[in-house]
């Protein structure tokens, strides 16, 4: 089965997918957005790419304090990851994300993205792949 990894934040979603056999991730890509509140474009591009893709589950980064606990942007992630399950009817599963984007900066400067403007367009993306492998390698 496919899965599609999503990175959520405030101003950007960062989307990464499966291959075939739903054994490696890669970033596909980001939507930027204006407000956290406008997320009707960013909802339809995620539907948009369980149709092509024909995934079947989506997991959804939960950034979670240092300490383990949830706080607020851990809750916003859950709010988001509802309303995604409500919209498409798939299964939604979390995957702590601490880190995530640090080693997603790591993955570019690896790669040679060292352009500020650049790094800003890929890291979301290269981090929703993060969390979508970090949680392949929990089943």
């Amino acid at each position: 089965m496919k899965y599609i990894g999503l990175d959520y934040g405030a101003k950007s979603v960062g989307i990464a997918l499966t291959d075939e056999t739903g054994t490696l991730a890669r970033g596909v890509e980001t939507v930027f957005r204006d407000s956290e509140k406008r997320l009707r474009k960013t909802l339809r591009r995620i539907e948009e790419i369980i149709v092509e893709s024909g995934a079947g589950a989506l997991v959804v980064g939960l950034p979670l304090n240092m300490d383990g606990s949830e706080g607020e942007r851990a809750e916003k992630a859950r709010d988001f990851g509802q309303a995604l399950a409500r919209r498409t009817g798939l299964p939604v599963y979390y995957q702590d994300e601490r880190l995530s984007t640090v080693e997603a900066g790591e993955i570019l400067e690896l790669n040679g993205v060292n352009g500020r403007r650049e790094r800003k367009e890929r890291i979301d993306n290269v981090a929703a792949a993060v969390i979508l492998e970090d949680y392949l390698n929990t089943l």
